[in-house]
């Protein structure tokens, strides 16, 4: 014991001092950077020298601090107790052998040698410790379930582990080697190239992010990336990237993504906001449609406040009942209710919701809100529209109706229905009363009529009969009617319209009279032109008839006794046209020749006839006055046929004037809404010009503003009722210089609600700055009115291309403003393509054939032309020139 306690003191200076002098040593080959060896043997000398003072474990103690400081300090890698290096491994077994020795010739030879044994054993024992440890880490980085990539600093693959290239379909030797960024998105590589280059110059700071890598079979998998970039043993950065795959939560993320994007499409297009609404918590959930509706900022915190505030006030009330009621009695709810909006209007909402628990258990009511206002527009909208169409209909004697196939009764029938066929509208009326007021001779037919639709399932047919009038009269109905099938394939209403058209028949049977009276006329006069002959005469100097062509009195042309009279003597329209004879006579008095003086006279029969004569005065070689020679002609026949035109264009003219009623009749329901447009904008601004004037302080200016508007709107309605009754009216032909592209636009003013009504695009191609043509605005609408009409009639029955009618304005090859009307219609025939526009002509079961006869002597009493132009593809184009206002005045 004592022994021992000898030992350590001498041991414990000897120690200490050692252990600083190493220290030392240590610092000063630390500064200098000396080698392995030269430390070692620096160690040395201080282990000997320290060993002269005798104590063996002293001496032990400081050869194991040396060998841990070379080993720690100088050996490879630095500041590790590993020897890499196999050369350095001599140097400190030697250091270690000779500081032995060295303390053994000091101590006993036999403890150093012990000493030295053991040290060598916990040395192999380290050297095992840490082969173990080296395999375990090996053996997780390799097995690990995650992806780890070891990059140098141009991101080239320096390790990775099997599990992570295999989760990218390759082997490790595939990706070793070369660049990181390959394995990216393209997309991605930019992102994944910067955050390679912030861990590089940020050594020891970790960074994530997102990205897309793509597998070897070309499959996207998304990854979250955590590196972190050390250095290297030769003080190299490198980069040690972990990566996890979260492909399957992106997905998920993207899906609830689209689902709320479809969602809130969803509301937007249906109009419908969603809520939620925790009674208890007062907390509520709006989505961003609900904010649209109510027209609130989404940063809004919503509560049934902000409801109630924007409710219309005579909707409040009911509104704040309904939300008592849900807190005191929870239950599901309907509820439908106004908004008052800042800016004035009003909207129409219907919201329901339904009771639901949270997890928590607390009463939560989940609902949504639809804004309901357009629904609620059509409907006061459709109750004007039914009140303007049964006028409508009672203005044109137009009446519309539903027949029941099967059950053999009316579905529906309109008043002016009960008024054609004096029906009481309250009683209900059998097949066989219906059947009592047709016409015997045309109920077989009718019935003919309607069950080739039903069997054939013609789309559209048409069909005249008679009524038979309680006071014993006739009344001529035009019936226009479709089929409607169910789903059972068969017919099971017949939908159609009954129009009066008795005046239209008598004014057509009074025009085929007149028409036959003018042919028989015009065919009488025509007769008297062909034998009539021209004859020559020739006077004195005292303007006396000396001579006549010998066949004038034979003929019977002049009467008899004529010689020796003056030409005003002969003439019977001298007190008539004093005016013409006085320049007759001093044309001749002056012995000038004249051309085309006409003149009445009879016939030997003592009939009027009209002559028409020319002259020229003779003179003797001496240059002497002798008297006139002349020629005449008989245009009797001309003056009548003169006379017969001017009847046909009466009779033209009235024709036209019925053609356009009855189009104004056809056109009773686009009148009515062009009119009703501004009649509904008039109330509206009288409204809130009462409104404006009701206020505790009126506001005049928007009283004013309200006035003005509705004088406006009267201009508007104002001016339909003047074209309608220029349409209507019947008067003398004013012909006038007109734009055509302004009497395209009237037109098509009138006969909008027929082209919406029949399905049919309007096109219009108007040539801008066209010249000016000389008309009657009237009439041209009419021929205008009258195309379109035949264009959408022409494609009622087309089912299988789109309806299209396209009006064009341009100037033709002749230098001529050139209108078009063009149709894809079920088209002419070739045969009756030359046939079309003559009169009585017509392709329609119920037309007069009278339609574009009109048109043609409307546009050819204009001086222009109108065409048919024939397509190719189906329908028809039909067109009309007139010429220009500079051509006609010059």
């Amino acid at each position: 014991m004592r022994s021992q306690i000898s030992n350590l003191k001498v041991s414990a200076p000897q120690f200490t001092f050692g252990s600083i002098t190493l220290a030392v040593v240590t610092l000063a080959c630390l500064y200098l950077h000396a080698q392995f060896a030269a430390t070692a043997f620096a160690y040395l000398l201080v282990v000997l020298l320290f060993s002269l003072m005798g104590s063996l474990i002293a001496s032990s103690a400081l050869c194991v601090v040396a060998i841990v400081a070379l080993a720690y300090y100088f050996a490879p890698p630095a500041f590790s107790l590993r020897i890499d290096d196999p050369q350095d491994l001599p140097v400190v077994v030697a250091f270690f052998i000779v500081s032995i020795i060295g303390t053994h010739l000091m101590g006993k030879v036999r403890q150093e040698s012990q000493a030295a044994r053991e040290a060598a054993a916990k040395l192999r024992i380290s050297a095992a410790d840490l082969e173990d440890r080296e395999k375990r880490w090996q053996a997780i980085f390799e097995h690990n379930p995650a992806m780890y990539v070891m990059v140098d600093e141009a991101g080239t693959v320096l390790n990775t582990n099997t599990f992570g290239a295999a989760q990218l379909g390759y082997a490790r030797s595939e990706l070793i080697g070369h660049s990181i960024l390959g394995v990216f998105l393209e997309e991605d590589r930019e992102l994944a190239r910067e955050c390679i280059r912030a861990c590089l110059e940020d050594i020891g700071q970790s960074r994530t992010w997102e990205a897309r890598k793509v597998r070897n079979d070309g499959s996207v998998l998304w990854v979250r990336e955590n590196a972190k970039a050390m250095l290297w043993a030769d003080d190299r950065p490198i980069v040690l990237i972990s990566c996890e795959d979260i492909t399957e939560r992106k997905r998920t993320e993207f899906a609830l993504q689209r689902s709320e994007a479809h969602l809130a499409q969803a509301q937007e297009l249906s109009n419908t906001g969603s809520f939620g609404w925790n009674v208890v918590t007062g907390e509520v959930f709006w989505s961003k449609e609900t904010f649209r509706i109510f027209e609130l900022d989404p940063q809004t915190v919503p509560s049934p406040d902000f409801v109630v505030e924007r409710t219309h006030p005579d909707d409040r009330a009911s509104v704040q009942e309904v939300i008592d009621r849900a807190m005191r009695d929870p239950k599901d709810f309907e509820h439908e209710y106004r908004l008052l909006l800042p800016d004035g209007s009003v909207k129409h909402i219907h919201a329901r919701a339904r009771v639901t628990r949270t997890a928590s258990g607390d009463i939560e009511f989940v609902g949504a809100a639809t804004n309901v206002t357009a629904e609620r527009q059509a409907e006061q909208k459709l109750r004007r529209s039914e009140a303007y169409l049964a006028e409508a209909q009672h203005l044109s004697h137009t009446g519309s109706w539903s027949w029941d196939v099967h059950g053999l009764d009316f579905v529906y029938r309109s008043a002016e229905v009960d008024r054609l066929f004096e029906f009481d509208p309250q009683e209900t009326v059998s097949i066989e009363t219906i059947r009592s007021r047709i016409h015997p001779d045309d109920l077989p037919g009718l019935q003919e009529v309607q069950r080739q639709a039903i069997e054939l399932k013609e789309d559209r047919f048409e069909y005249d009969f008679r009524i038979l009038l309680k006071d014993g009269g006739i009344r001529r109905i035009h019936s226009v009617a479709h089929i409607v099938v169910g789903n059972d394939g068969c017919v099971s209403e017949l939908i159609g319209t009954h129009m009066d058209v008795t005046e239209q028949y008598a004014a057509r049977e009074r025009l085929e009279n007149t028409l036959a009276a003018l042919r028989e006329s015009e065919q009488r006069f025509r007769d008297y032109a062909e034998t009539a002959s021209d004859w020559l005469w020739e006077t004195g100097p005292d303007h006396q008839v000396t001579r006549l062509s010998e066949h004038t009195s034979t003929a019977g042309i002049l009467a008899t006794g004529l010689m020796g009279l003056l030409r005003w003597d002969i003439a019977c329209d001298v007190e008539e046209e004093p005016e013409k004879w006085r320049q007759h006579r001093a044309t001749l008095e002056a012995h000038l020749p004249f051309r085309d003086l006409v003149y009445r006279t009879v016939n030997r029969v003592g009939s009027p006839i009209y002559v028409r004569t020319s002259g020229k005065p003779f003179f003797d070689p001496n240059g002497k006055f002798l008297g006139y020679r002349g020629v005449s002609t008989d245009i009797t026949a001309i003056i009548r046929a003169d006379q017969a035109e001017q009847q046909l264009r009466k009779a033209q003219a009235e024709l036209a004037h019925v053609t356009r009623v009855t189009t104004l009749g056809e056109l009773t329901t686009s009148i009515a809404h062009e009119i009703n447009q501004p009649l509904a904008a008039i109330i509206s601004n009288a409204d809130a010009c009462l409104g404006w004037m009701g206020r505790e302080t009126p506001d005049l200016s928007a009283a004013r503003s309200s006035v003005e508007w509705i004088i406006e709107d009267a201009i508007r309605a104002s001016e339909v009722i003047r074209r309608v009754r220029a349409l209507a009216k019947k008067g003398e032909i004013e012909m006038v210089p007109l734009d055509i592209n302004e009497v395209v636009r009237d037109v098509i003013v009138l006969v909008t609600r027929e082209l919406v009504s029949h399905q049919v695009a309007l096109r219009t191609e108007l040539t801008a700055a066209l010249p000016m043509i000389l008309g009657d605005r009237i009439q041209l609408q009419q021929v205008i009115i009258n195309l379109v009409m035949n264009g959408i009639e022409a494609m009622d029955a087309v089912r299988d291309r789109k309806r299209e009618l396209l009006i064009q304005s341009s100037m033709d090859d002749m230098g001529h403003v050139q209108v078009a009307v063009t149709d894809w219609g079920v088209g002419i025939a070739e045969n009756d393509a030359d046939r079309v526009l003559e009169p009585f002509f017509t392709t329609k079961s119920s037309g007069l054939g009278m339609g574009l006869s009109i048109c043609r002597s409307i546009v050819e009493a204009h001086g222009g032309r109108l065409s048919v132009v024939r397509k190719q593809e189906p329908g028809v184009t039909f067109q009309f020139a007139l010429p220009l206002h500079e051509e006609i005045v010059s």
